[in-house]
């Protein structure tokens, strides 16, 4: 056999094999580990997530968003647990995504699943605004990350007193990653600062700076503390392949993009309770 035969063959199977075997390389790395979800009846009760409005890494001109599978995977885990799902974003209407992270190789199966989902995706270009939002109908929120909220979500004021009123009515609150700033100035039912000598996770600084995104202007940890919350996280050789999910009474915390499956079922037994 030539050697010009011996290329022909080799380029497409090293293409299929580098298409196939990248994603399932940085899964066994620790990105998006697979995590089972056990069956949940909840039917009747509801679930609203919440996401950043924000398209842009300030003056950059680059592009950012909601992290996809931090609002895919929690959605169908309450969806496949009978809830009715809903999506409300700072601003409303269509939210941004991170594009880097909505297609190969980083793409998870929820985020694929979002994609030919026409009612999740009517859902994703119509968003509820916050301001719209009558948190008396939901059990729980969901407060997805994404380096877009490190811009909008501790900014608001909306916000802040969205979690509040869902905290007052005893709902199951819950975060991911970036998402975890929605919770900074939220207040408990004393008046206190919702998460103040809470135990929670969010992303960790040093996944920030190995990220290279230190010119975002919150970064979870750092606010977290700085708000007298007990902050715990996993690690790993680089904190982007670590997870961890906190959980302390009605509120649930996931540390990173790895952590929303886990994070989504840990609310799911709450709710079940």
């Amino acid at each position: 056999m030539s050697w010009l035969k011996i290329i022909l063959i080799a380029i497409p199977v090293l293409a299929v094999s580098v298409y196939f075997g990248l994603p399932r390389a940085l899964n066994l790395l620790g990105l998006h580990p697979h995590y089972e979800i056990p069956e949940f009846d909840l039917a009747g009760k509801r679930a609203l997530i919440i996401t950043t409005s924000q398209d842009t890494l300030g003056d950059t001109g680059k592009a950012t968003g909601v992290f996809p599978s931090e609002m895919t995977v929690p959605y169908y885990a309450f969806l496949d647990a009978g809830m009715e799902v809903d999506i409300a974003s700072i601003g409303g209407g269509e939210i941004p995504i991170e594009p880097r992270t909505w297609g190969w190789p980083l793409a998870t199966p929820a985020d694929y699943r979002f994609k030919v989902d026409t009612i999740a995706m009517a859902k994703l270009t119509s968003s509820i605004p916050i301001s719209e939002v009558d948190i008396a109908r939901y059990d729980a929120i969901f407060l997805s990350g994404g380096w877009g909220a490190a811009y909008d979500f501790a900014q608001s004021e909306e916000l802040a007193a969205l979690v509040t009123a869902a905290n007052a009515d005893g709902d199951v609150i819950g975060s991911v990653c970036h998402g975890a700033l929605g919770l900074v100035n939220a207040m408990d039912t004393d008046g206190t600062p919702l998460i103040e000598g809470r135990t929670v996770t969010g992303v960790t600084d040093a996944q920030i700076d190995q990220l290279g995104i230190s010119i975002t202007p919150k970064h979870p940890e750092s606010e977290l503390r700085a708000a007298n919350a007990n902050f715990e996280s996993g690690t790993a050789f680089r904190d982007i392949f670590a997870t961890h999910v906190s959980v302390d009474g009605n509120l649930v915390t996931g540390q990173n993009q790895n952590s929303g499956a886990e994070a989504a079922h840990r609310m799911l037994e709450i709710l079940a309770e």
